[in-house]
This record gives C-alpha cells, sequence and structure tokens, in this order.
C-alpha cells in the first residue's frame, strides 16, 4: 500500500474489499436495506463507486455479502426428543426472523425474488447443506428410533422452517405466533416424519429416500 493525497491510504485487493464490505454491514445495520445504496458505502468506505461495482454487481449483491457477515450460526437444540427439538429450532428462526437483522433478512428475500443464486448466497448455504441442522436432529430422531432412516431427507427435515418461511414472505406478518409454530410442528412435520418409512406410502419400484 502507498500513501496518496493528504495522508490518504490506498487501498487495494482484499484491503479495500473488506473496507468496502465493513462500510456496507455498518449501512445496512444503520438503515436497513431501503438506506443501502453504492454511492453511501462507497463514501463511507474512502473509494469510488466503480471500486464497489467490480466487486458485487448490484445492491442486492453487495446487502446479501454485509449480511452474510452480520449472521451467526447456532448450534442446533439437543432437548432429548424430535418434537422438542424441532419446536425450539424454529422458534429460533422466529426469534430471528423477527428481530431488526432478520426485518434486513426479510428485505433482502424481497428483493431476491425469484433469483436463485442470489438466494443461495442469502442462506449462506446451497443444496444439501442449507438443510444441516434439521437433518442433525432428524439424525438423533432416528439414532433415538423416533423416525425410519427413510425419514432422513433434505426436503423432509426442511418443511417445517419453509412453511414458517412462508408466513413470512408470503402473509407478510412481523412475527409467528407460537400456535402457528406448534401447528406446523404437530399437523405437517411430524406426521410427514411418522409416514416416511421402508414400505409405507411409496408407489411400487420407488427408491426410498429418493
Amino acid at each position: 500500500m502507498r500513501r496518496s493525497g493528504a495522508g490518504r491510504t490506498r487501498r487495494r485487493g482484499a484491503a479495500l474489499e473488506e473496507a468496502i464490505l465493513r462500510a456496507a454491514v455498518d449501512e445496512l445495520t444503520e438503515a436497513g436495506y431501503a438506506g443501502l445504496t453504492m454511492d453511501r458505502v462507497a463514501a463511507r468506505a474512502g473509494t469510488n463507486k466503480n471500486a464497489v461495482y467490480r466487486r458485487w454487481p448490484n445492491r442486492l449483491a453487495l446487502g446479501i455479502a454485509a449480511y452474510r457477515q452480520l449472521a451467526t450460526t447456532v448450534p442446533p437444540p439437543d432437548t432429548g426428543s424430535l418434537r422438542g427439538d424441532v419446536l425450539e429450532l424454529l422458534r429460533q428462526v422466529n426469534r430471528h426472523w423477527s428481530s431488526p437483522l432478520g426485518a434486513v433478512l426479510r428485505e433482502l428475500l424481497s428483493a431476491a425474488g425469484g433469483a436463485s443464486e442470489l438466494l443461495a448466497q442469502l442462506q449462506e448455504r446451497s443444496g444439501d447443506a442449507a438443510a444441516a441442522p434439521w437433518l442433525t436432529v432428524l439424525g438423533r430422531a432416528v439414532a433415538r428410533g423416533e423416525a425410519a432412516p427413510e425419514a432422513l431427507h433434505p426436503r423432509v427435515a426442511t418443511v417445517a422452517v419453509v412453511l414458517l418461511r412462508n408466513e413470512f414472505v408470503v402473509r407478510g406478518i412481523p412475527a409467528a405466533p407460537d400456535g402457528v409454530i406448534v401447528e406446523i410442528v404437530d399437523e405437517v412435520y411430524l406426521p410427514l416424519v411418522r409416514r416416511r418409512g421402508p414400505t409405507r406410502d411409496r408407489p411400487s419400484g420407488e427408491v426410498s429416500g429418493s
């Protein structure tokens, strides 16, 4: 790095990218996604707008990158029962999505729309890895004999959180009532898990877990 102008440090590469991302995180925290602009981020980072666009092609991509810096991973609960684990996991998600940071997440989800690549980035993971905490609690249930091994499938594991997400994204609610969470678990999730088995409700010739 070299000095440029009146004592300013001319940054390049990773140092400049880190400064831009840090500025974006600050802007996102203070003003939400609605107040995030490339101009404000560039000014806060002490660089020009072109430097921001070279790294993130649009405001949404930058917002997602900033959100990922703020998001934290919480270990899956271990209550000793599948119902208890799923209820607590959904309640954790509900608390997060109804928090100020969760409001930012909802803004980003709304802005991302059908952009699957950006949605994958927003979730910090893609494919089966997105189901990791759900597969963990479901795997414990299989080990305890509460569920058949055939239930251990990403689509089955994540049904509950997808239904909860719909409450926020489709219905636009600020927080899901606890009764909705209990209903998702008791009326949809647990019955689905219990129906998964070697031969139950599976058309002839279908491969288990497919």
